[in-house]
This record gives structure tokens, sequence and C-alpha cells, in this order.
């Protein structure tokens, strides 16, 4: 890192750390970017060591921030630490409300090891700045690193000293590092070494640098929006350590910027009038008859329920109406369980019709069409003239002698049943 890079970085924050294991009092500037470093090993003295001399101490810790009073940090501070074994990281950026008022947090150390707690306080004394804020903001986005690993000082000097070689400001400070998380931005695929991402905004004194504003130009604007990587003339001063993505830079000139002016509705005084002196309940209840509360909770409803079903009784039994219905209830009941129990079987016995015929003069006995070993199964369900059987005649006496004709019967099937039906009636006798 270059001399440029190091007096940047130390202009960021200035973290003065007391030696004891008391409170840290750290005096970061309003619209500058803080950062904080929670050191394992500053914690490793709160907590036994191993039990066998000799070994390395490398207990998992974690760490819980949030402001004294309060469950969780102050809005503009963040916390991020990506595992047990790593140091945690306090960063954000404060703005000038807070000037002039201490800002106390609270650090409670973990150790998943031995389960025990270690915490401390963190007091941040955020001071005002001259040049606060800086009228020309610039946003960058870098898609080859971690929020933690540009935290770092040494990479983010790295890449102030870039932005100031391309820019040439007097007055240059970082003034807040975003995750790309953070602005919906999806979970890389731990492949290929891919990282998530990070916003960073830049503040200066001076304008933009031409080759800033080269993404602005109409040709770089089509690229964009063809999913292209523009062409930057001074990309090549990043490219060594970080890909920026300039379709995403955001340059902001706040001078031109209308401001908006909100009413803010004023505070109470956060005290709740007087409503006299509170009177508890006596010790001593006093009895209570329910039976009021019972009538209109059973006694009531089941009286309603009960002249009800009189009256539909009344209605179905002792009616002409509801006897007629009550027996075509019950017709429709004995057909369907008719109907049922022929379904099971489809052996059932022959019509009348299929009886042996006898005549009335002779006595000559015809035999039924259908024999006992009649297979029923494999007769169609309709029948057609070209399916039905050959008529059968049986003899008819002749009006003189004993001579006798032939009446004729054809035989019909009716839904798979088979029927006999007499076709032409005896001749008178």
């Amino acid at each position: 890192m270059d001399s440029v890079g190091v007096l940047v970085w130390l202009s960021i924050v200035v973290t003065i750390l007391s030696k004891s294991h008391a409170d840290r009092n750290v005096y970061p500037s309003a619209g500058v970017l803080f950062v904080h470093v929670l050191e394992r090993e500053y914690f490793k003295g709160e907590f036994p060591p191993y039990p066998k001399p000799g070994d390395a101490s490398n207990d998992p810790i974690t760490f819980n921030t949030n402001l004294m009073g309060y469950p969780d940090r102050p809005g503009w501070l963040r916390y991020i630490q990506r595992t047990p074994h790593s140091d945690g990281v306090l960063y954000g950026s404060p703005t000038s409300e807070l000037v002039g008022k201490p800002t106390v947090i609270e650090i409670t150390a973990y150790n998943r090891r031995t389960f025990e707690t270690a915490r401390h306080n963190l007091i941040i004394n955020i001071m005002s700045t001259e040049d606060f804020p800086l009228p020309y903001q610039a946003e960058f986005f870098i898609k080859n690193m971690n929020v933690e690993e540009m935290l770092a000082s040494e990479v983010l000097g790295d890449f102030l000293g870039a932005v100031k070689n391309v820019w040439q400001p007097e007055r240059l400070n970082a003034i807040n590092i975003t995750s790309a998380l953070d602005r919906g931005g999806r979970v890389p695929l731990p492949i290929n070494d891919l990282k998530e991402g990070v916003y960073v905004m830049v503040g200066a004194d001076v304008p933009f640098s031409s080759c800033l504003r080269e993404v602005e130009t109409p040709q770089n604007q089509l690229r964009c929006s063809q999913e292209m990587e523009p062409v930057i003339s001074c990309d090549k001063k990043f490219r060594a350590q970080f890909h920026i993505d300039w379709c995403k830079i955001s340059l902001v000139d706040i001078t031109k910027v209308v401001p908006v002016h909100r009413e803010k509705a004023e505070p109470g005084t956060g005290i709740l009038p007087d409503m006299g002196e509170y009177k508890p309940p006596s010790e001593t209840l006093e009895s209570r008859d329910y039976f009021a509360d019972f009538l209109i909770t059973l006694a009531v409803p089941s009286a309603v329920a009960l002249v009800l079903l009189l009256i539909l009784g009344y209605s179905m039994c002792c009616r002409r109406e509801g006897v007629i219905q009550l027996v075509h209830h019950s017709s429709i009941q004995k057909s369907t369980k008719e109907l049922r129990s022929m379904s099971k079987n489809r052996e059932i016995s022959w019509p009348l019709s299929t009886l042996p015929v006898f005549h009335h003069v002779s006595g000559e006995v015809v035999p039924p069409i259908h024999r006992d070993n009649y297979e029923t199964t494999s007769m169609p369900l309709m029948q057609t003239q070209t399916n039905l059987q050959s008529q059968m005649q049986i003899p008819r006496q002749q009006p003189s002698g004993d001579n006798y004709c032939m009446s004729t019967f054809r035989r019909l099937e009716v839904n798979g049943i088979p029927e006999e039906r007499k076709v032409a009636e005896a001749l008178n006798l």
C-alpha cells in the first residue's frame, strides 16, 4: 500500500484502546466510515486456559453486540463475524444528529467450548467535522470482495488510493460500506471462489473526473442495457485488485439535490395523566348466583329445541302429507334393497313365459327353450334380428278333424335376459 493510501486510512477513524479490561472509548467522525475490530485474542484472557499445558488456545468465540438498555444495535451500526474462529467487526457511518451524545455498546463474548461469557462496553463518542458532508459522493460496486475483506485497513486503503489517483481530490473519505446481501443480492454459490460483493461509498470535495463520467456516455449506457461491460479508460487502475461493475456506479452531487423538509412531531412529556390512586380489589369476594346464567345458556336452548322437535314429529307422523312421505321413502328403500340383492346374483329365476307350455286340448307339453345349463354370461345386452334363434312351433288344432297347426313363438332378449313372447295366437278351436 502506498503512502497516500496509508494517510487516507489514518484519517478514517481514531480509536483509543485501554490496556486494562475496562471500557473502550472510540472517537469516530460524523459522516465518515467507522470500523472497530473485536479481536478474539483480547478476550481470551477472560476465559480459563486449556487443562493440558502447552496446548494452543483456539476456542471458538462469538460476540453479541447491543446498545446498552436495548436488545439491538443502533440503526447506523452493523456487525459481522463469519466463523467462531475469526474476529468480529463493527462498522457503519454515524450521523450528525448523534454528535456529542455518547453511545454505549455492550459487547458480550461467548466461549463455545466452556460456555463462559465476558462482557465489555464500547463507548462511541461521535465528533463533528468541518467539511460534513462532502459535496460529491460516488458509490462503487466491487464484485470480487466480501464485506469483511473490504473492511480490512490494508484493502480499504488500497482502494481509496486508487480512487484518489483517478479522482485527484484534495480531501477523500470513505463514507460507508454495505454488503450486496443487504441490498437484496443473492448468496453466491460455493464454487470458483465467488464473492458476495460490496458497495463502497466515498466522498470528495472536487467534481467528478472525466474518467468517472465516462459511464454516463450514450455508448456505455447502451452497453450496460445489453448487459455488456462498458469501456472505461481508468478501469486498468483498479483491475489488478478490484473488479468494479461500472454499470452500477452512482455519482451524486448533493449541492444540486433539493432538500426535503419534514415537520417533526413534537414528543410529549411521556407521563400519563393522573387517574387517581389505584384501588385494588378486596380480598373477600362476594358470592354470586349462577342460576340465571344456567337458564340462559342451557335451559332456554333446550326448550326451543324440544318445541321444534315436537312440531317436526307432528308434521311427519300425524298429518297426511307426512305419512305419504314416510310411505314413499319406505318404498324407495325396499326397491333399492331388492335391486342391490338382484345385482349380486345374475342367475335369477326365469320369467313365467319360459316355463313349459301345455296345450289345453291335446295335453302335449312343449319343453322350455332354456335348459338348466344355459349360459347367460355370454349373452349380449341387446339382440338384433340376426342374433335371434330359429323360431319354434307348437301344434294347434284345426277347426275340423284331428289335425293340428303350429303356433309360432319368437325368442326375444331384453337387457341380456332371454324371454319368449308369443307371436301368433292359436286359431279358434
